[in-house]
């Protein structure tokens, strides 16, 4: 090689080295399609796209029907899922026992990832097991903090519920509650129990609980109503999830009392409550971030070996407080449905 050759080398390997960078970074941000260059992924290959082999992750969650809240865990995996050439499989049931039959069927199918949810995790021990078994990657989301590495699973993307429960405590002594009633609408979910034990860990009031069927709105408003009647001196009701939220403000009315509504979870109705000042907060766990990041984990566990948390520590995606003062930010997205 004579002299003016090495220096055109040595000019374009900064160049090349800087192209490879950016290619690298664009792989680890796609979705169902995606997560490459065009470039990279040959020709053909859409921009943004992953070039990678077709992937199948099937998502099974503890969704019970109408609660709005897994609508946007699902679009987020979705969008990961686009980007990352991936087929989503999704499938969803409230009993544990189900939902682990469900995942049963995902290992039949021989998928190439299963992200789940932990609601009930003693009921999704031996599944989980059997997927190892077969060499299926399997990561959590949502619920599930205490017991994703108990069970053998590579990752976990959530909030820790009992942090989120102290903070909502804490949020309650800062505007002045004395008398609260904390509605669970899944009993024997771990998540859910776990909110409200943080909830009384920080609370310098009083705290009931009160269990509630959320598959049976009606009953969940009556029995709301009825407890609000009983207890006149309750001024917050908390409830677990942004439906329950919403139909505990018509309790409220019901009662003709003047309890206020605190919640976890947020949709577009609540962030419209928030505004109005129906509902006095949210606490937001991003359910479009746990989506996404679960299936995006499994496409990069698959081509690049990588673990989020380097598998000993979960991806927080939570607790974050929203009310009168950011909500109008946060409604721009919750409009899209991706808060």
């Amino acid at each position: 090689m004579d002299r003016s050759s090495r220096s055109r080398s040595r000019r374009l390997a900064p160049a090349v080295a800087v192209a490879a960078v950016a290619a690298l970074t664009l792989a680890g941000c796609s979705s169902d399609s995606g997560g490459k260059k065009a470039a990279e992924g040959g020709p053909g290959a859409p921009a943004g796209k992953a070039g990678t082999p077709r992937m199948t992750v099937a998502l099974v969650t503890h969704q019970a029907p109408g609660d709005t809240f897994w609508d946007i865990v699902r679009k987020g995996a979705e969008a990961a899922a686009a980007k990352d050439n991936i087929k989503l499989v999704y499938s969803a049931d409230p009993s544990a026992g189900t939902q682990a039959n469900l995942v049963q069927n995902a290992v039949d199918q021989k998928v190439d990832g299963i992200a789940l949810t932990l609601a009930k995790p003693g009921a999704m021990k031996d599944v989980v097991a059997r997927a190892n078994l077969a060499k299926i990657p399997v990561v959590g989301l949502n619920s599930g903090l205490s017991d994703w590495k108990k069970l053998g699973l590579l990752q976990f993307f959530g909030q820790d519920e009992s942090v989120a429960g102290e903070a909502l405590g804490k949020k309650l002594n800062e505007v002045g509650a004395k008398r609260i009633v904390c509605v669970i609408h899944e009993q024997g979910n771990v998540g859910l129990t776990q909110r409200c034990d943080g909830v009384k860990k920080t609370f310098s009031g009083k705290t009931e609980t009160l269990y509630v069927n959320g598959t049976d709105r009606p009953s969940v408003q009556s029995t709301i109503t009825a407890k609000l009647k009983q207890d006149s001196s309750l001024d917050h009701v908390v409830t677990l999830g942004a439906p329950f939220a919403l139909t505990a403000v018509q309790s409220v009315a019901d009662a003709g009392g003047k309890a206020k509504v605190a919640t976890f979870d947020l949709n577009k109705d609540l962030t419209g409550a928030v505004k109005k000042g129906t509902i006095e907060f949210a606490v937001d766990q991003q359910p479009y971030l746990q989506g996404y990041l679960a299936v995006d984990s499994l496409w990069l566990y698959k081509n690049n070996g990588n673990y989020s948390g380097g598998g000993e520590q979960p991806v927080l995606t939570g607790p974050a407080f929203v009310d009168k003062s950011n909500v109008d930010r946060v409604a721009e997205f919750a409009a899209k449905g991706t808060r």
